[in-house]
């Protein structure tokens, strides 16, 4: 049993391939180029033979057409799918303009609510385009200036609140400088009255230690007191003669005064510094 899915086919030594009259597939079609693609479903719709929903994203086998019509140089392409349940024709192009797809027969789009704002854009004229541009470059223009405004008058208010602030720390620093100033002479005011509280006290304790020294030598009648001073009392030699009223003094003579030196007598000890035991006998 041969093969059933062979790479390379059998050609014989006489084959002619100009006899066999049939032209390519991608030769014999007539009219604009038609090729098979993959593709997914690029919107919701709903089938008009039958009702199908076909959702977003669903895959297909379709048939790829490049169309003469152009705009602005840019291709378009039109797309035939068949639907999943009777198999009918659905046919959808691209649309440049828009940047999306258009559903042309066989199926009909569902409705999406975020392009229901943009139907508008959509379907305006080129005029109603270009008044739509001029009308949103003001907005952004007037836009740009009303930020403008607003980021000088930010910078304004900045700029008086930081001096109000520098006014405000010069103030506090002349104030705290004036306190110190007033403290520092508070302190030399009180150390003057301090030293002169001292002299006037040390002078009352003077006057008052005067006071009471003069009274102390003051006698009851107001006479001060004299200190006399005595006379030492002669030395009565025995040269002086005796008198008959006084008694005879004697003075005892004179005592020697020697500087020789006197050896103490030894006691028991001998020369090592041991002493001598006294005999019991």
């Amino acid at each position: 049993m041969s093969e059933r899915k062979v790479l390379t086919k059998y050609y014989p030594p006489d084959f002619d391939p100009s006899a066999i009259g049939r032209t390519p597939k991608h030769l014999r079609q007539k009219g604009p180029k038609v090729i098979t693609v993959r593709l997914m479903a690029p919107f919701p719709m709903k089938c008009t033979n039958c009702g199908e929903y076909i959702y977003r994203g669903r895959k297909f086998n379709a048939r790829k057409e490049t169309l003469e019509e152009k705009y602005l140089t840019i291709p378009i392409y039109r797309f035939y799918i068949r639907c999943t349940r009777c198999s009918g024709e659905i046919t959808f192009r691209t649309d440049p303009k828009n940047m999306d797809y258009e559903c042309e027969k066989g199926a009909k789009r569902n409705f999406e609510v975020w392009r229901d704002n943009k139907d508008e854009k959509y379907n305006e004229t080129q005029e109603e385009t270009l008044d739509r541009l001029e009308r949103e470059e003001n907005a952004e223009q007037e836009q740009l200036e009303r930020d403008k405004m607003a980021e000088l008058e930010d910078k304004m208010l900045n700029s008086k609140r930081e001096m109000q602030i520098a006014d405000a720390l010069d103030e506090i620093r002349t104030r705290n400088a004036r306190i110190q100033r007033s403290e520092a002479k508070g302190e030399e005011v009180a150390l003057e009255l301090a030293r002169e509280d001292q002299d006037q006290v040390r002078l009352q304790q003077e006057k008052e230690d005067e006071e009471a020294a003069r009274r102390a030598f003051m006698t009851a009648e107001g006479e001060r007191i004299k200190r006399i001073v005595e006379d030492e009392e002669p030395i009565i030699t025995a040269a002086q003669p005796e008198s008959s009223n006084s008694a005879s003094i004697l003075m005892p003579p004179p005592s020697s005064t020697s500087f020789a030196r006197v050896k103490k007598a030894k006691k028991g000890v001998n020369k090592l510094g041991i002493k001598k035991k006294p005999s019991l006998v």
